[in-house]
């Protein structure tokens, strides 16, 4: 047998590991909607079980502090599509921005923007326009029509924030019939219908309605759920069979990308869209849920997977949002960004292990009331607001929390104080000044919309 030259074995070996580098990963967005921080294993439940979602993370970087952007729905969303702050398009809230009793609000709040505007050029958009097409599944909630936003392929988006039943008929929800009946697994056989047929690399957008309410138990599961012992907060049957059986259909995703050969080359995105919905389940030590600017609103479930850029088993306590996501994206998708202004960091550097810090204040802008779901049992800033409005500034381990009411602040050290228990407001004066002085400039930088305007039938003993 002839000997090949040794500088053609490395030039072929140059050759294949350029290809390898060059190859154009797909990409699937997990965004589930109300899911918190501790509702999945691999955070430490020991109430919901999520295996498929544990072994996805473990094969991967979890960001321990890895957060939404906003503490609701439809900003989070936004924020997420556009890469950029809701001070930048407007969508704070789900409308209306007046939530709550007119004679509990002390101002006028920054009126709300509705539907995104198709002006924004948003990440579908930009995928498509560089070869990927592009599908969402599930919950939109920006717009009548995410075809309109630079997707190929919608499967059941729309305007609506969440089903009126996860049974048919699902009245408000308009998805093409299957083989399921329950509407997560309806929406996971028509994703997995697109990945069954997709030959081009392709962007995925699901976005399960699950685990949002209204809570509609899967029969099947609530038993394994009634036997165990509550913890922590957690214990609630019928919602842990709607996170069960999203975990399931996820496995079900895994399981067709390992069938079609895609799975080593898809970097998948897992995260929540904001905190979990307090009274239904609790993300024990920290404070509040969904619609709050204390940890437990916006701390959620955050991990990274891409097979050969990825080391598996890793963490990062690194601070992030998912206004992260869309730059980090483009690196891996080789999309040149130049063009766009994008508010979050590519964090390629720390996902393949190169960096281990990220030195940058994140932010959140609120402008507008959300009333309180249970005024007897909360752990908001008073009975009657999930928030009032205001902003929040987190640098390093300091966060703190302004309030445009009163112009009260509350600072926290969240190295020693994740709960938010211990304010130091009135303590730490110089970090107090120091992160205010940071938030006022960003205020500035993004023309951030202040509310001043006094509500004339405000009652002052309304709180009393």
């Amino acid at each position: 047998m002839r000997k090949i030259p040794l500088y053609i074995l490395v030039l072929i070996s140059v050759a294949c590991a350029t290809k390898k580098e060059n190859v154009i990963p797909n990409i699937i967005i997990i965004n589930v909607d109300d899911m918190g921080w501790k509702d999945v294993g691999f955070m430490g439940s020991q109430y919901y079980e999520t295996p498929n979602i544990d072994y996805l993370s473990s094969l991967g970087m979890v960001f321990t502090n890895g957060y939404a952007s906003a503490s609701n729905c439809a900003p989070s969303r936004a924020n997420l599509m556009t890469g950029q702050w809701a001070s930048r398009h407007g969508v704070y809230t789900v409308s209306p921005s007046t939530r709550g009793k007119s004679e509990d609000r002390k101002i006028i709040p920054i009126k709300n923007t509705h539907t995104l505007s198709p002006e924004h050029h948003i990440l579908p958009e930009v995928l498509h326009e560089n070869g990927y097409i592009t599908c969402h599944a599930g919950k939109w909630h920006l717009s009548d029509n995410p075809l309109e936003y630079g997707f190929d392929v919608n499967i059941a988006g729309g305007h609506n924030g969440l089903p009126r039943s996860y049974y048919p008929p699902y009245k408000n929800v308009k998805i093409e019939k299957g083989n399921s009946q329950y509407l997560t697994d309806l929406v996971m056989e028509n994703a997995l219908k697109f990945v069954d047929t997709v030959q081009k690399p392709f962007y995925l957008n699901y976005s399960p309605y699950a685990v949002h309410v209204p809570i509609m138990a899967v029969d099947s599961i609530v038993p394994k759920y009634e036997k165990k012992s509550p913890w922590q907060g957690q214990g609630n049957a019928e919602y842990a069979s709607m996170v069960d059986n999203l975990d399931r259909n996820i496995g079900l995703l895994i399981n067709k990308l390992k069938e079609r050969k895609l799975f080593e080359n898809t970097l998948i995105v897992f995260t929540s869209d904001n905190g979990g919905l307090y009274g239904i389940t609790k993300q024990k030590p920290l404070r509040a849920g969904k619609g709050s600017y204390y940890e437990g609103g916006i701390r959620e479930p955050f991990f990274f997977f891409l097979n050969d850029k990825i080391k598996p088993n890793t963490k990062s306590n690194v601070p992030i949002t998912n206004l992260d996501i869309f730059p980090t994206i483009l690196n891996y998708a080789g999309v040149k960004k130049a063009s766009l202004a994008l508010d979050g960091k590519n964090l390629s550097s720390i996902l393949e292990g190169k960096e281990e810090t990220l030195e940058r204040p994140l932010f959140w802008h609120f402008p507008i009331y959300l009333q309180a779901y249970n005024v007897n049992d909360n752990e908001n800033r008073d009975p009657l607001f999930r928030t009032r409005p205001g902003s929040v500034v987190r640098k390093g381990n300091w966060k703190l929390h302004y309030y445009f009411e009163d112009n009260e602040m509350e600072l926290y050290n969240l190295s020693e104080d994740i709960g938010e228990k211990n304010n130091l407001a009135g303590i730490n004066l110089a970090k107090k000044e120091e992160l205010f002085n940071i938030l006022q400039k960003w205020w500035k930088d993004t023309n951030a919309p202040i509310p001043k305007t006094k509500n004339f039938e405000y009652i002052s003993h309304a709180n009393d």
